[in-house]
């Protein structure tokens, strides 16, 4: 097998299967974050108090992680692949240790925040030392292997957090990533040789620093706007100001910057632009329907937590397939053709979602999921190795970020528009029923839990009820027009391999 990758890896030394092994690891220790730890949370908050910041384990870590993936993929541009990628392995281990120590909220909060800096860099970087070890043809194959992770951490992360809370205790859904993680940095730093571009070392903190508080801002606002920071308070009006003077200094710092931040001459790509501009949509539909399908199976169809399990569980064997077979079809087909038949998938599970109704069964349900999951690995496979293709060594890495920036973008935009639709229909609803001194957005909780369920009254019931319903009726029609426009923005790609 030959190799025409670049001149800043030692060729002849790499053991690519080994680096592969290592990296598939790494990205595992990030993939599973979410689910392992949405299993022990119950737990968690049983332990350590402070439900009001529920919430917060998750945005804390969803805030740094959007905030320094730019700043990352541009560092490994500058310093290497090896360096950056360590330095993220460290402080993931890092934060996963301090977190099984937590004795608080507050405590764990912070600790995920330096957990979500080390996955920062994790998943950009692994994704592009890919890029700078394979070919292009290789690479199409190699991505549905990477894809194939966030399948296995979907499936396996629910058994194994509910296995640790059980049988052991909760520090030890954090404290696995120990072991696993040492693994995969003596896997890199043995077997993974490069020789970085030392030529230009000029590095532009203004424009980090300026990245990273206008992406922190803004995450804030995307996550807690309208739930714990009031859209017409101070605070908001402060997050808003920074975010918009940070992007703006961004802009012109980049601008005249010797070596930016985000080379914005990428964007001029259209394979790189249509590519960002349509993760940013399908991040959006990936997050409604993770987030919100559990609670139409378990609210509305009043089925246990399992069965909505079960119903996510399609999405994540449906998307590593397709990633699988999107290696060939690359090859054959083409980028832009493999993308579009991805849109297509998307906007066939957009249907079986804008027609699910109570009536129709999980089964319907768990079908939807499954090619909103095939469009996924699709369209996602076909980006990364487009990108991968058009850049060179040197921007390979900002390049790969940016499209991981703005998926993660994409599911802070639409779990806010999404939860924000949601919650002022049941509101609206609760109050045309002149219900509101008795229930809020709040009791639909009530619903999710077969045993509370029955201490409502019938009119209670019915009204949340048909209130969850139609409210998620109307998430499910906005998945709709998301596919959709996913679909359109995959026909300005550039036919065969054009820039």
């Amino acid at each position: 097998m030959t190799m025409t990758t670049t001149s800043h890896v030692h060729k002849k030394k790499l053991k690519r299967p080994l680096i592969l092994a290592s990296i598939m690891l790494a990205m595992f220790l990030a993939a599973i974050e979410a689910t392992i730890v949405s299993t022990a949370m119950p737990s968690i908050v049983a332990d350590l108090g402070g439900f009001s910041l529920y919430s917060w384990v998750f945005s804390a870590y969803l805030l740094t992680n959007a905030a320094t993936v730019l700043i990352f993929g541009k560092l490994s541009d500058i310093f290497g692949r090896k360096p950056i990628f360590l330095l993220g392995i460290s402080l993931f281990l890092i934060g996963s240790t301090l977190c099984g120590f937590a004795g608080s909220m507050k405590m764990l909060i912070v600790f995920r925040l330096v957990q979500g800096l080390g996955a920062g860099a994790l998943m950009p970087i692994a994704t592009t030392i890919v890029g700078d070890i394979y070919t292009k043809e290789e690479r199409a194959n190699i991505q549905g292997y990477l894809s194939s992770v966030w399948g296995i951490s979907a499936v396996t992360g629910p058994a194994l957090g509910g296995f640790f809370v059980e049988t052991i205790s909760w520090p030890f859904v954090f404290w696995m990533n120990i072991p696993l993680g040492i693994l995969a940095m003596v896997g890199i730093l043995v077997f993974f040789h490069e020789e970085p571009d030392k030529s230009n070392r000029t590095i532009d903190y203004a424009g980090a620093v300026y990245m990273f508080l206008a992406v922190s801002a803004l995450m804030l606002i995307l996550v807690e706007g309208g739930v714990r920071i009031s859209w017409d308070s101070p605070l908001m009006f402060l997050l808003l100001s920074v975010t918009t003077v940070g992007f703006t200094l961004f802009f012109f710092q980049e601008k005249r910057a010797k070596s930016p931040m985000m080379p914005f001459h990428i964007w001029k790509y259209r394979s790189i632009s249509v590519a960002n501009l349509t993760s940013l949509t399908t991040g959006m539909i990936l997050i409604g329907v993770s987030s919100y399908l559990p609670a139409f199976v378990q609210g509305v169809m009043e089925r246990s937590a399992t069965v909505a399990g079960f119903t996510l569980t399609t999405m994540s064997i449906g998307w590593p397939i397709s990633s699988a077979l999107a290696g060939r079809l690359l090859l054959r087909i083409g980028f832009r053709t493999t993308s579009m038949i991805g849109g297509i998938s998307l906007i066939i599970g957009g249907i079986f979602f804008f027609l699910l109704s109570p009536d129709k069964g999980p089964v319907w349900a768990a079908a939807g999921s499954f090619f909103i999951g095939v469009g996924m690995g699709l369209s996602t496979t076909s980006f990364i190795v487009s990108i991968q293709s058009t850049v060179d060594w040197k921007t390979r890495g900002i390049a790969t970020a940016s499209n991981m920036f703005m998926r993660s973008l994409g599911s802070a935009v639409g779990a806010a528009l999404l939860g924000g639709l949601l919650n002022s229909h049941i509101q609206s609803t609760i109050e045309k029923a002149g219900l509101q001194d008795k229930l809020s957005v709040d009791s639909a909780n009530v619903l999710l839990d077969p045993e509370r369920r029955g201490s409502l009254s019938q009119e209670a019931l019915d009204v949340l009820r048909d209130s969850l319903t139609t409210g998620l009726h109307y998430v499910y029609i906005g998945i709709l027009v998301l596919a959709v426009l996913s679909f359109l923005l995959i026909t300005l790609l550039p036919k065969g391999d054009a820039k």
